[in-house]
């Protein structure tokens, strides 16, 4: 039994693998429709999510599995104080598979632990989102054509970024892979990322402030939020949101086969006048987050189709 806590749980052989049977799923969406019947996926969501839960859930039903689970903590027994180990030991009584996102890093973990499913990190507090990774590296595998040799930017929220963080470390297995950092001094990269994960395996990164002085060079320019759940204090949040602001004026200085992925949800920090521009990507990225949930689900289950 294999669960998924973390991208590099698996080897670049076998990611390579995962997202090709991703595109064949897209390219042939009748062959799996069946795939999962009589299999139950239960989705226990500790921490709001739209896309995360409901592209969960619209990947086992397109498998044609079924779904159970809560979408908030205080819709479940954790409000009466049950402990995650508890939980996931009844959950596996009456599932398949398990989907959790708990705001505490290391809850998923503690859960596969215990449990005697397959469980699936979708997200623990700052810390990691392995399968938004998966739907990242599908997108840009598939409209980029390469994972490799591509310069990667990542601008706004890099402190408390765990989409941002765990794409980095899934890129770094990829040779000639750049990243440009932007962010204020406030949200840079943590320590740990700069020296445990891009010094130490000599990848070649620079930070910057500004997004205009960075965005003529890229290939992909991946935006984030700047997250108020992850913030001490309102004073902080209000001064940081809108610090930047991708719009057409700066889109005008990209190239033009670059593209814009966000893992969504986005606030301010793409202006809708963007989204109709065709290296706009991040609604097709969401779609690419069911097809890579799919073939996850079908991974982990050991079904092959």
């Amino acid at each position: 039994m294999r669960h998924l806590m973390n991208p590099l749980d698996f080897t670049v052989e076998e990611l390579d693998e995962l997202l090709a049977l991703a595109d064949d799923i897209e390219a042939n969406p009748g062959k799996y429709a069946h795939a999962c019947d009589g299999k139950k996926l239960a989705t226990c969501f500790y921490e709001p999510s739209t896309r995360t839960r409901l592209s969960f859930e619209a990947a086992m039903l397109n498998l044609g599995g079924s779904v159970l689970g809560f979408a908030s903590a205080d819709s479940s027994s954790a409000a009466k104080g049950e402990s995650v180990s508890d939980t996931i030991r009844v959950i596996s009584c009456y599932a398949d598979i398990c989907a959790i996102r708990h705001p505490k890093e290391g809850a998923a973990l503690v859960a596969s632990q215990k449990s005697s499913i397959p469980v699936i990190n979708a997200g623990d507090g700052g810390h990691q989102h392995p399968t938004q990774t998966l739907t990242d590296l599908l997108t840009i595998h598939s409209l980029k054509g390469r994972l490799d040799h591509i310069k990667v930017g990542f601008c706004g929220d890099l402190k408390f970024g765990r989409t941002v963080h765990s794409l980095i470390n899934a890129l770094i297995r990829y040779p000639g892979v750049e990243f440009v950092l932007i962010s204020p001094e406030e949200l840079r990269v943590p320590s740990y990322i700069r020296t445990d994960v891009l010094e130490a395996n000599d990848i070649p990164f620079v930070e910057m402030v500004k997004l205009e002085d960075a965005i003529g060079d890229l290939d992909i320019l991946y935006m984030t939020r700047v997250q108020r759940e992850r913030f001490f204090n309102e004073e902080d949040y209000v001064r940081m949101k809108d610090f930047y602001i991708l719009d057409k004026a700066k889109m005008a200085m990209a190239k033009d086969d670059m593209l814009v992925l966000h893992p969504l949800p986005r606030v301010n920090e793409i202006s809708v006048e963007v989204d109709d521009d065709p290296r706009a990507v991040y609604f097709k990225q969401a779609q690419y987050g069911v097809y890579v949930r799919m073939a996850l689900i079908l991974t982990l289950l050991g079904i092959q189709v």
